[in-house]
């Protein structure tokens, strides 16, 4: 197969990922309007964790479930789990594309926060695109022209959750398991928010419990899409295709949810899109040294979804033992 057919192939496949992710944060807004976000949450990971176990279960890597790098695991735990209560509530809280274009700007705090973390050096170039796209974020937000809410709070915590347990994969991942970076943070949220049940719980019919497992299921199966097309094709093909999600969230709020996308979010999103694409193309050109944002395989952290890039780093490790075995 040619190279462009693998990056047509992979791009289909990306947006296959991308359509079904938008269909389980769908999902996730249906069962915010009855529930409190901790207690989809819950059984969020509750429900993930069988599909999770059998994907782990290929892990074949010798070792105990203690991490090498204790803090960082216990830093990326803390912040998984802000970013994945953060991205519940925001979409239970917030129009679909509204808080699409805030989970957006998970790119531009990753580029940011690979200097302190990473020892990266960002060039001036990637500093003006990570103000610009901040100043899109100002824009969907409006401080000082309408109220902000929890919802909007809760979009800004899940996008630097999500960067921060990025970017200390980037730090780590090298060294520690795959079950040990994804359990972690799933075992977290599954203990606090069983302790904030007894204050928010409310019986669910077999239809709502049916729903929060199709949540579970529609998250692996998109992880699933997203592991093939960034086996397929390259990574600069692969990661702009999450921008597609904007779209589906207009489709869906309208049909669904009588959502209506306002200037303001408009011209923000695009700001914010405009931003983010650049510093992916910046970091796709060769020689390129610092590329945190193309090496960020995996969506915003919603508790029980596999990590991609952990899955593609331990299939790698894989075939690099059979190769050198004699």
């Amino acid at each position: 197969m040619t190279k462009q057919k693998s990056n047509g192939k992979a791009a289909m496949l990306a947006l296959c990922a991308f359509a079904i992710f938008a269909t389980h944060d769908v999902v996730v807004k249906v069962l915010g309007a009855h529930y409190a976000p901790f207690q989809v949450s819950f059984f969020n990971v509750l429900f993930g964790f069988p599909l999770v176990t059998l994907m782990l279960m290929r892990d074949a890597n010798p070792g105990t479930l203690l991490p090498v790098h204790p803090w960082w695991t216990a830093l990326r735990t803390i912040a998984a789990v802000m970013g994945g209560v953060g991205a519940f509530f925001a979409f239970a809280l917030l129009p679909l594309a509204q808080a699409y274009a805030i989970l957006f700007s998970m790119p531009l705090i990753i580029t940011v926060l690979s200097i302190p973390v990473l020892g990266e050096a960002v060039g001036i170039r990637r500093w003006m695109a990570v103000l610009v796209g901040l100043c899109g974020v100002l824009i969907v937000l409006r401080p000082g022209d309408v109220s902000l809410e929890l919802g909007h709070l809760a979009a800004l915590v899940a996008a630097v959750g999500g960067a921060t347990a990025s970017i200390i994969v980037r730090k780590i991942g090298q060294e520690e398991r795959v079950v040990v970076l994804l359990l972690y943070p799933m075992i977290a949220t599954f203990v606090l928010m069983a302790i904030l049940m007894p204050f928010y719980y409310k019986p669910m019919p077999i239809e709502h419990l049916g729903l929060q497992f199709l949540v579970a299921l529609l998250g692996t199966i998109a992880t699933m899409f997203m592991i093939a097309a960034y086996r397929t094709g390259e990574a600069v093909i692969v990661a702009p295709m999450q921008y597609s999600q904007i779209i589906w969230a207009t489709i869906f709020g309208y049909v669904l949810f009588n959502e209506v996308l306002d200037m303001p979010t408009i011209i923000g999103a695009a700001v914010i899109i405009a931003s983010g694409l650049y510093i992916v193309l910046r970091e796709s050109r060769s020689g390129s040294k610092n590329t945190p944002v193309l090496r960020t395989r995996s969506r915003f952290e919603m508790g029980a979804n596999l990590r991609v890039s952990q899955i593609l780093r331990r299939d790698k490790n894989k075939a690099t033992e059979e190769k050198n075995a004699p």
